[in-house]
């Protein structure tokens, strides 16, 4: 009997030994800033001019119209491009997304980081790889 309890308690020694090893090879912590990211990333710059080319577009084919419609079918043309402008721009955040959370899951995989945090939410501590980002999404 006590025999068994030795050996019980010896594999949870064990067990815990291999738990807590295991979790410090996840502690390195990559962080980025988000905001920079949205704001230096010729990409992400793309996308916006992109996005904006074609709300002036939509805009001035409004306006054009404007002329040969009625008010209330006016105002339906409006909502129409206005829902037609919202899905491309919903379209493009989503494509920005996908291109940093690729590069994001490319970084984590070079530098072997277990963990991606935002900078805004980090006291202290981790490896900024904010610059990296903005140049792996050329």
């Amino acid at each position: 009997m006590v025999r068994t309890k030795k050996l019980a308690l010896l594999l949870i020694l064990v067990f815990m030994a291999a738990l807590l090893g295991g979790c410090s090879t996840s502690a390195n912590i990559g962080v980025v800033d988000v905001n920079k990211v949205m704001t230096d990333s010729p990409k992400v710059k793309q996308f916006q001019d992109q996005l904006n080319a074609k709300g002036k577009e939509l805009s001035d084919q409004l306006e054009k119209e404007k002329a040969t419609l009625s008010p209330a079918d006016f105002q339906k043309r409006q909502e129409t491009i206005y829902g037609d402008f919202m899905k491309i721009k919903q379209d493009m955040e989503s494509q920005v997304d996908a291109s940093i959370k690729e590069t994001l899951e490319s970084i984590s995989k070079d530098k072997k980081l277990g963990v991606i945090l935002y900078k805004n939410g980090v006291a202290q501590g981790g490896t900024d790889i904010t610059d990296e980002v903005i140049k792996k999404l050329q």
